[in-house]
């Protein structure tokens, strides 16, 4: 994330800080300036300092309890402070119905445990006492080496079925502010 806020042009952030349970020697050489090695998901986890953004791209989905951590993030937050985050997402109904209880079941260490529908979103958010500002779907049809990838205007489609059905996609990316 680092190096894409960087290549993005967002060059004036004063402090990127990783959390792991493993340090990377990696996140040091792209320019993090503190490792914190912690498990996230164990009951103690907690910040110790305050932040203005809070970064958990494709982690909740590995946690069995994801509500719990974002419980555990919200008071690390600053006023208007934002938590961003993004995952795989499934309709509601087959969120709590079917998918997740058999991902559970064939999940490798580290693998994907829990799935999430827009719904789950809005309740998490609200649950944790944060306002969901922001909460979009990725696309209707992407395929590798597909030509229309090229065109601004396929783009654009996919990115507004996303927005218009945020749970018939393959991903769904949000922002919640405290």
């Amino acid at each position: 994330m680092r190096r894409y806020m960087q290549d993005a042009g967002f060059t004036d952030i004063a402090c990127w800080e990783a959390v792991d349970y493993k340090l990377q020697p990696e996140l040091m050489e792209s320019g993090y300036t503190k490792q914190i090695q912690a498990n996230v998901d164990l009951p103690d986890f907690n910040l110790a300092e305050k932040y203005d953004v809070i970064i958990v791209l494709h982690l909740l989905e590995h946690l069995f309890k994801p509500e719990q951590l974002v419980s555990k993030l919200s008071p690390a937050l600053v006023p208007s402070g934002v938590l961003i985050g993004g995952f795989p997402t499934v309709p509601q109904l087959l969120q709590e119905a079917y998918r997740q209880k058999k991902i559970r079941l064939t999940a490798a260490n580290f693998g994907h445990v829990s799935t999430f529908s827009p719904q789950r979103v809005k309740n998490m958010a609200k649950s944790c006492g944060l306002s969901l500002d922001f909460l979009s779907g990725t696309y209707f049809l992407r395929k590798r080496n597909f030509s229309l990838e090229n065109f601004k205007g396929w783009v654009r489609l996919n990115l507004f079925w996303g927005m218009l059905f945020p749970a018939l996609g393959a991903e769904i990316y949000w922002l919640m502010r405290k």
